[in-house]
């Protein structure tokens, strides 16, 4: 879906596409579903504090990763 997005504006560049000002409808959408589905898959659900803040949901997500590559 995010590369479907980008597909749509063939001759902008990544900073103009990334640009939190301008960035379009499409690709962040196409975003926020790949962040739910990342988030689902990891057992994260929006009551998690790590909703609310980009270092906290990073650090959420690397604890996991870390928890689940133990086990192999």
């Amino acid at each position: 879906m995010i590369l479907d997005a980008r597909a749509l504006y063939p001759d902008a560049s990544l900073a103009d596409l990334y640009d939190p000002l301008t960035m379009p409808p499409e690709l962040l959408k196409a975003h926020q579903q790949n962040d739910k589905a990342v988030m689902d898959a990891y057992g994260i659900t929006p009551k998690d504090e790590t909703f609310h803040s980009e270092a906290a949901c990073v650090a959420m997500l690397m604890q996991r990763y870390q928890e689940l590559t133990k086990k192999c």
